[in-house]
């Protein structure tokens, strides 16, 4: 039976806080939300559930979102029609990444964000992670482009920043001469 998740709103000082390390192995608590994050983003990508289940659609979800103080991201990543990967990180690092920066040309979106935020937001174009998973096994990631957006979208909610935090005020949005639009 499809439960859907409790996300906080960006009002909520929760999201404006530093997550803590997680310790492994992952209890059985923090397995089963992640399972339950998995499918609340799977259906919020599939139409016909996100509209029976009145989902907005997101790839990403940080467990600060849901009120849990601990350092574990969940991307669902629909690389082609119907077709997702999932990525769980726990504790995770970027441990490089490419000179070359990006920005998704619509802006992001954020469930915790409830209204539009009008405004590019400056991410590199390709990152590499460091975590675990939920085994506990070491991964790297490496991602690109908008997976690679996501990656940094999620860690930044593990140290209490919202993506709006990152669009300059001055400048909010780029033309394709000064940057690379997704």
């Amino acid at each position: 039976m499809f439960k859907k998740l409790n996300i906080l709103d960006e009002k909520n000082k929760h999201l404006r806080t530093v997550a803590k390390e997680v310790k492994l192995p992952l209890s059985k608590d923090d397995k089963k939300t992640i399972q339950q994050i998995i499918t609340h983003l799977k259906y919020s990508q599939i139409e016909e559930k996100s509209e029976k289940y009145d989902l907005r659609p997101g790839m990403g979800l940080a467990f600060p979102q849901l009120g849990y103080d601990k350092r574990i991201i969940v991307i669902v990543y629909e690389y082609e029609e119907g077709k997702f990967e999932n990525y769980v990180v726990v504790n995770p690092k970027i441990i490089s990444n490419s000179t070359e920066l990006i920005a998704a040309e619509a802006g992001e979106g954020c469930l915790s964000v409830n209204r539009e935020v009008e405004g590019h937001v400056l991410r590199y174009a390709r990152v590499t992670i460091e975590g675990y998973d939920e085994d506990g096994n070491l991964i790297h990631i490496r991602a690109r482009e908008d997976l690679s957006i996501a990656f940094q979208h999620e860690i930044d909610h593990l140290n209490g920043i919202l993506f709006f935090d990152r669009i300059d005020k001055n400048k909010p949005f780029y033309t394709e001469n000064e940057i690379r639009l997704i």
